[in-house]
């Protein structure tokens, strides 16, 4: 396993990958994405989802600083890894998400619409304004909801992707999670599960080198996260994370193992939190400007334009098309939902059992005419 992260962007790609493809001595390599089957379609599918998390990220905390939402969690600078695992994906698959992957959700179709409900916790909102905002669930999108305590999600994509392994089926499970929660007992066990069991899920590690003001140092003496796979018998991958592409083809081969009745995989995907960790956080307290000056020119937006630019996939007017596009989509969103009025308080009695018990049916009466 690599000691650093890679990028496939680079002249020098991914160690022991691109050596079958035909080249004779000194021939040029292959573009990254003729190698790896994308179109340029494909690659500007990437772009959109990363443009449209980003038109979120600054909306919604600009709305939040303006006191027109209660809290907002950000993940710009980590748009490169959320769409290029998002993309490696089938419609099929369940993600189990930490909260600061939105582009997952947006990539794999959520309205944007009613991700901005969520924020405002009103009537359009699915979970009924009883999620904390950036809380999102989407059934439709196999989209799992949040949970603000870290780690639960693992255990639970791991007893997903075993139940999905005894009855048959080629799906896959992929779960989400900061560096801080490889700390939690839950991820521990559930790699530990997952690699006596082969299950097919693939664990996706966000190392943005912050667990809230805790530093990575503070956080394990190991000399990566991607090592400690190998305690539970399975590979360990780190990846550039501010490299959609490489993102992509790692979280790719992680998918296509765990398919193909392989077993997990860890990937560390190195990225940066170019924010606060939420809307209550003010990272100038712990965090040097020149770390956040550093992986600023790492943006992932940034670098994915050049590659895009540079091999011409797309020119500079179609991507600044998109970029309004998003903004527009999502002003768009935030003007309609701010206008939507909260759930009613007889949904309090909802969505708990398919249907109402007697016992809930007498309490909703006494304190609501039904």
């Amino acid at each position: 396993m690599a000691s650093a992260p890679y990028t496939i962007l680079d002249a020098a790609a991914a160690p022991g990958r691109g050596k079958a493809d035909g080249r004779k001595p000194g021939a040029a390599a292959p573009s990254p994405a003729k190698r790896l089957g994308l179109s340029d379609e494909d690659l500007l599918s990437l772009f959109r989802t990363m443009v449209r998390v980003r038109a979120l990220d600054e909306r919604g905390l600009m709305s939040q600083r303006q006191g027109r939402i209660g809290f907002y969690v950000p993940s710009t600078g980590e748009e490169g890894h959320q769409a290029g695992a998002a993309f490696a994906l089938r419609p099929e698959d369940w993600c189990y998400p930490s909260y600061r992957v939105p582009g997952v959700a947006v990539h794999r179709g959520a309205p944007i619409h009613r991700m901005v409900a969520n924020l405002f916790g009103n009537d359009h909102d699915f979970t009924r304004g009883r999620q904390m905002p950036n809380h999102y669930s989407f059934a439709e999108q196999r989209f799992v909801s949040i949970s603000s305590p870290l780690g639960t999600q693992i255990p639970q994509a791991v007893g997903t992707a075993r139940a999905m392994q005894i009855r048959g089926e080629k799906r896959v499970t992929a779960v989400w999670f900061g560096d801080g929660t490889t700390s939690e007992g839950d991820f521990h066990v559930g790699l530990n599960f997952a690699g006596v069991w082969k299950a097919p899920c693939v664990f996706i590690c966000q190392n943005n080198h912050w667990a809230i003001s805790v530093p990575l140092h503070q956080q394990t003496a190991s000399e990566s996260i991607a090592v400690k796979a190998q305690a539970y018998g399975f590979p360990g991958v780190r990846v550039d994370g501010n490299d959609v592409l490489a993102v992509y083809e790692v979280v790719r081969d992680a998918v296509e193992r765990a398919r193909s009745g392989g077993g997990p995989t860890l990937v560390e995907a190195v990225t940066f939190r170019m924010g606060p960790h939420s809307s209550s956080d003010d990272p100038t307290r712990y965090r040097p400007q020149e770390q956040v000056d550093e992986w600023k020119r790492r943006d992932p937006i940034e670098r994915f334009r050049a590659f895009l630019l540079g091999g011409g996939h797309a020119d500079g007017a179609r991507l600044a098309a998109m970029e309004e596009e998003a903004r527009a989509e999502v002003a768009e969103a935030f003007k309609a939902e701010e206008k939507v009025g909260p759930p009613p308080l007889e949904s309090l009695f909802e969505d708990v059992f398919a249907s109402m018990t007697p016992a809930r049916k007498d309490e909703s009466g006494a304190a609501f005419p039904l």
